[in-house]
């Protein structure tokens, strides 16, 4: 059996890498190994749970205000034990995150090949998004297997001179765990999201965490969304805020106590998922929320000046509109007054997969280790 070990470390992975996880685990050409290094604690074990993996190796290098310098050092230390006791045919990482470069530089240092999962997304700004940037890009330097989610991604590779026959375009696994996820019949486990009238109700969903936006950035996004809410009486915004102590402050100080603003804790994805199918409207910086909500048919205001992902923004499902206070509001009404452009941008384009990502990463992972004569046929994105 070929060995294949995940590396992972925060909720985001987990999420993305799980139906491969599950995927391997169906195929009995694999030995499938799962390593965490925990980067995040709590929230990565909310998906572990989900999912039901339990990992053979877990890191737990989590620690109170840590650094990158923190999660880099530990990681690379951890994953050297747990890569000398394994020896694993490859490694696959997903993403951007510094366990994502970490996995990948540990092997390379052990002269183990690496599988980039969600490979080939750039801005072209190694400072935006920070650490994410770098982190694909030098991932991208030592990769031996590309899974590009889409053609834009594997035209970003192709630029950077990676051999045409080492890129796979398979669409993106996080479709694969939504459509695994997502049902109408769901019930919030949390009483207050149980208690909103979604029907009536314009629901606006909120999330920001980006190191780039703490500060004034974030402060400028509430501002805007304070005024909203006073002039939109049949808004209300749902905001899980992040447990960063840096943007609990910011969000408290502008938010906390307003009549139809919810501040919530952070919320499993099992949860978060079915919430954002139930909006109307979201407002984030994450990158994964960009991939996730056009596939349920959500209009999107990205609280970011580049990305990674510009699929749907040429959809026209995304909206980039940055921090400042002014366009946040400007772009927020719009959607809220105008119809034509909220059924503009909430057509259901999906431009990152259908489901089959997982499926197409296992079968090239078995034409690469010649077990299948099978051609490889790549994800297509929907027009």
């Amino acid at each position: 059996m070929i060995k294949v070990m995940t590396v992972f470390g925060t909720r985001p992975e987990a999420i993305k890498m799980a139906p491969v996880i599950l995927e391997l685990a169906r195929r009995p050409e694999f030995q499938s190994i799962v390593a965490v290094t925990a980067q995040h604690r709590e929230m990565l074990d909310q998906v572990l749970r989900l999912f039901d993996i339990k990992p053979d190796f877990d890191l737990d290098i989590m620690s109170a205000d840590q650094t990158l310098f923190d999660i880099t050092t530990k990681a690379l230390k951890g994953l050297d034990g747990v890569l000398t006791e394994v020896r694993p045919d490859i490694v696959l990482v997903h993403g951007d995150t510094t366990t994502t470069f970490v996995g990948a530089l540990a092997s390379f240092y052990h002269q183990i090949a690496v599988g980039h999962v969600e490979a080939g997304l750039r801005t072209r700004n190694k400072y935006s998004p920070f650490p994410e940037e770098m982190n694909r890009r030098l991932t991208g330097s030592i990769a031996d297997l590309n899974f590009a989610p889409t053609s834009t991604a594997r035209d970003n590779l192709l630029r950077e001179g990676v051999d045409r026959s080492k890129i796979f375009v398979t669409g993106n696994t996080v479709i694969d765990a939504l459509h695994q996820t997502v049902r109408a019949e769901f019930v919030f486990g949390d009483e207050l999201l149980k208690t909103i009238d979604y029907e009536r109700k314009k629901i606006i969903l909120v999330t920001t965490h980006r190191r780039e936006n703490l500060g004034e950035p974030m402060r400028h996004v509430y501002e805007a969304l304070k005024q909203i809410v006073e002039e939109f009486p049949t808004v209300e915004i749902i905001f899980p805020v992040h447990k960063n102590p840096k943007v609990r402050s910011i969000v408290d100080a502008v938010l906390g106590g307003l009549e139809r603003v919810h501040l919530i804790d952070p919320l499993d994805y099992e949860p978060f998922a079915n919430l954002m199918s139930r909006a109307e409207i979201i407002l984030t910086d994450s990158g994964g929320v960009q991939e996730e909500a056009p596939a349920l048919g959500k209009p999107v205001l990205v609280l970011r000046d580049t990305t990674e992902r510009p699929e749907a923004v040429d959809a026209g499902t995304v909206k980039l509109i940055g921090t400042d206070r002014a366009r946040v509001y400007e772009e927020t009404r719009r959607l809220l007054i105008d119809r034509a452009e909220y059924d503009r941008m909430s057509a259901a384009i999906n431009p990152y997969g259908d489901g089959r990502a997982a499926r197409r990463i296992v079968r090239a992972l078995l034409r690469h280790y010649r077990l299948t004569d099978e051609p490889f046929t790549e994800f297509k994105t929907s027009s």
